[in-house]
């Protein structure tokens, strides 16, 4: 056995955790085993309140039962999230990045602008027609976030007008589109569309059979790319 070194800590007497000792053996030629980080306090709290505003409702979550499942008092809640919206909202802000990546990816690709255009807008309504037949409580959360103007849907409008904005300003400088003005441009879509994007309309329309909205959105959309491309604002 060999001898330590007058004044050194035996092998017996070292801590892994010192980093003068491997904290696991290595597998021959595989490396160390690393385990996977855990998940965050934040990330539990949100998959935690997700589950409970699909089974349960946004109306019946509560800071107090998401903080028991977490196994935490409903105040270490708040560190996190200040109140029962802001934590609903953030539910609602993960499924809205979904969102706006789906439409990024359109407004990114190799298309013309008018066509672009109007696969964002058909995307961005095909996605809120889904969420309202797969999970209604996440869209009840959208739906009241964007009525109430809170920042959750602020944001989101904000990206959703870079996007367009985006193609927009593609389409002026390949000629596709015509326009004097830009901002009127935007203004103009979106008030066009408004009725068949907006949250609320939306919900009302949610019995109508979808090939039947599809038509009327495309029938709109077409109107509004003629005018786009001609440049009468």
């Amino acid at each position: 056995m060999p001898r330590s070194r007058p004044g050194a800590p035996s092998r017996d007497e070292l801590n892994p955790a010192d980093g003068l000792l491997p904290a696991a053996p290595i597998s021959s030629g595989l490396g160390p085993r690393v385990r996977p980080a855990p998940p965050s306090a934040d990330a539990r709290l949100l998959a935690i309140a997700a589950d409970h505003l699909r089974r349960l409702g946004h109306r019946q979550v509560t800071v107090v039962g998401v903080a028991a499942e977490a196994g935490m008092t409903h105040a270490n809640v708040y560190r996190y999230f200040p109140s029962k919206t802001a934590l609903v909202d953030a539910v609602a802000g993960r499924w809205l990045r979904e969102v706006e990546a789906e439409l990024g990816a359109i407004a990114d690709a190799p298309d013309p602008a008018d066509d672009k255009l109007e696969r964002l807008l058909l995307a961005l309504a095909s996605m809120q027609r889904e969420v309202l037949a797969r999970d209604p409580h996440l869209f009840a959360v959208h739906r009241d976030a964007t009525v109430e103007s809170r920042p959750i849907a602020r944001r989101h409008r904000g990206r959703l007008r870079q996007l367009v904005e985006r193609v927009i300003e593609e389409g002026m400088n390949a000629g596709t589109f015509s326009l004097r003005d830009r901002e009127r441009g935007l203004a103009f879509i979106f008030d066009t569309s408004h009725r068949f994007l907006h949250p609320v309309s939306i919900q009302l329309d949610a019995e109508v059979p979808r090939d039947l909205i599809e038509a009327r959105l495309g029938a709109v959309i077409r109107a509004m790319l003629r005018i786009l491309r001609i440049g009468t604002l």
